[in-house]
């Protein structure tokens, strides 16, 4: 079996599944034993110079009942052990990879590719599946079976049975020699697949880049590079498995010839009336005993291979259990803190103190020595130049990331006091890649509550003024989006990614740059929207063209992660240089556009 503290739990919870599944198993293997022992009595009856057709037919008869009670015992173990060890056991890890999946910072996301992590929900738990359906299966028979044969095999002839029982010892031998390095062979394998896994993911994400550079021939020859890497890997490791394969079939198939020689070597002393002889042991069995000896060890034969091929599952499930288990086993930095405080009601009073900050592994400050007051019901803007820090200041009220204490303060709380789930709750965040699902309009627009009636949701689109462009499609409301909303333009995604903010009309709200592809009509619509219902509530609007934020109460200018200044736009044209350059180039831009 495999174990550890990830799959232990499964075991205990499903442990009467298990049962029931070693119960089929039991009446298998105990069953199966039946058959070489009457199948010999009957050859002992057909060489007799009496036959006795009632006795045979009488035994016969046993041999089907017992074929019978087999297959209701394979019918038992495979709903019980397929059901609790592939099945319910694979759902349960996966469950538990994917709630880690969602806990985990976005700094484990800027250090691990996307592919890397596909690679672990496909491949490595697939391969743990596996192992854990027939690899139960095939221990349990390499042990219990084994051990009743070999009892068996003793009572009918001890020097016999020794001979017969050498390739299982060799098998033993011979898996605990190579099972490490069938696991590095398997892990150097899934780490290749990694790769094309990630390179494949990348490209048919950014596929219109490619085509609009016409870097097709070029990527199909980076493909071509990790593709044959990764067949020379994969052809590697089937080498040594098959080579594997192939030791134990030939250590099996020289036994048995052994064994079938003797048989000979045992007819041809019969005959003559003559003692066989082993090893100075004299053998005395019938035809009968012979015949049974030989079922036995025919059904030896699946524990020995059962035994190979245990090792070779085992050493790619521990292999791929690994990777997973370091995966679960990444520290989860963004955390509840102990007697975590539940925002209810809150007012959206938002203070920085001192605040800096910067990106794991980076020495340089995104933002530093913040020191602001949002009021409440305040509706400001932010703008600066890019890499200012203004998407860091998002990120930051989301707690994305962990944040010094007394640095962030809402409604007079700390931050890093607060319940994470609450605080994202009474925040409407719209970010600036607009993302939207391979889903309806409406569910896109509903994501934080799919039970919202319709009435609302149009209500937000009006808001986000994408109402009218959405009633033009063929489907309305119901739309399919595509990936990434591929089939609908930017300024559409904004809008709706804008309505779905709007719907949890949560206490705070903030837009990262979120009206850039929209035009100057649209955008003063959305604007004169955000002002009149959302009057009383906290709305931060980050912005890369100064006409977005004119209108807002003020307007908080960062300059290399620093504030140059905070406050209303006439006060902004006299006191900050670079509020007075953004205007000046962009009422330029105007005058140039106006000229041509």
């Amino acid at each position: 079996m495999l174990f550890g503290k990830y799959l232990n739990k499964y075991y205990i919870k499903y442990l009467g599944l298990y049962i029931i599944g070693v119960i089929g198993l039991v009446i298998v293997d105990y069953f199966q034993l039946y058959i070489p022992n009457y199948l010999g009595k009957v050859v002992d009856l057909a060489s007799s110079n009496n036959i006795d057709i009632d006795l045979i037919t009488k035994y016969v008869l046993i041999v089907v009942g017992v074929a019978f009670l087999m297959f209701l015992g394979r019918m038992l173990w495979r709903f019980s052990l397929f059901n609790a060890s592939s099945l319910k056991t694979q759902e349960g890890l996966r469950n538990d990879m994917f709630l880690k999946s969602l806990r985990l910072s976005e700094r484990f996301y800027h250090e691990n590719k996307v592919g890397n992590i596909m690679a672990l929900y496909t491949t490595d738990l697939e391969t743990i599946e596996e192992y854990l359906g027939w690899g139960f299966i095939m221990l349990f028979d390499a042990v219990f079976l084994s051990l009743l044969v070999a009892i068996k095999m003793i009572l009918l002839d001890w020097v016999l049975a020794l001979i017969a029982l050498i390739p299982m010892l060799l098998i033993v031998v011979w898996g605990l020699l190579v099972e490490k390095f069938m696991a590095l062979k398997w892990k150097e394998r899934q780490e290749a697949f990694d790769k094309l896994y990630d390179f494949s993911l990348e490209n048919f994400t950014g596929i219109r880049v490619i085509k609009a550079f016409v870097k097709g021939t070029s990527e199909i020859h980076h493909f071509s590079k990790i593709a044959r890497k990764n067949k020379d890997v994969n052809i590697n490791f089937a080498r040594i498995s098959v080579l594997f394969d192939v030791l134990i079939s030939l250590i099996i198939i020289i036994i048995m010839s052994l064994l079938m020689g003797l048989g000979g070597y045992f007819t041809y002393c019969y005959t003559l009336r003559e003692p066989v002889v082993l090893f100075g042991h004299e053998i005395a069995l019938k035809a009968g005993d012979l015949v049974t000896f030989i079922g036995y060890f025919d059904i030896m034969i699946w524990p020995m291979m059962a035994l190979g091929q245990i090792v070779s599952r085992r050493s790619r499930a521990k292999a791929s259990y690994s990777r997973i288990s370091k995966f679960l086993d990444e520290i989860e930095e963004i955390e509840n803190p102990k007697n975590a405080i539940k925002l209810n009601n809150i007012k959206g009073n938002i203070r920085f103190n001192n605040y800096s900050f910067n990106y794991p592994n980076c020495d340089y400050k995104s933002l530093n020595n913040i020191s602001i007051e949002i009021k409440s019901g305040e509706i400001i803007g932010v703008v600066g130049k890019i890499g200012s820090g203004k998407t860091t200041l998002a990120k930051s009220l989301l707690r994305l990331y962990n944040i010094p204490k007394n640095s962030i303060f809402i409604d007079d709380i700390d931050l890093m006091d607060y319940d994470i789930k609450s605080l994202r709750e009474s925040i409407g965040y719209v970010p600036q890649d607009n993302f939207l699902f391979s889903e309806k309009i409406r569910n896109n627009i509903a994501l934080s509550d799919m039970d919202i009636e319709f009435d609302k949701i149009k209500e937000a689109a009006i808001f986000s003024d994408v109402d009218s462009n959405i009633i033009e499609f063929k489907d309305g409301y119901d739309t399919i989006t595509g990936e990434r909303g591929v089939s609908l333009s930017g300024g559409q995604k904004q809008r709706i990614s804008i309505a779905r903010a709007y719907i949890k009309n949560a206490p705070i709200m903030i837009m990262d740059d979120s009206v850039s592809a929209v035009d100057i009509k649209t955008e003063e619509k959305i604007l004169e929207n955000i002002k009149k219902y959302r009057k009383g509530k906290t709305t931060i609007v980050i912005a890369s063209r100064v006409s977005t934020v004119v209108g807002l109460d003020r307007i908080l200018v960062l300059n290399n992660g620093e504030v140059e200044a905070f406050d209303t736009h006439e006060n902004l044209l006299n006191i900050s240089p670079t509020y007075q350059r953004m205007v000046y180039l962009q009422t330029l831009e105007k005058e140039v556009e106006g000229g041509k």
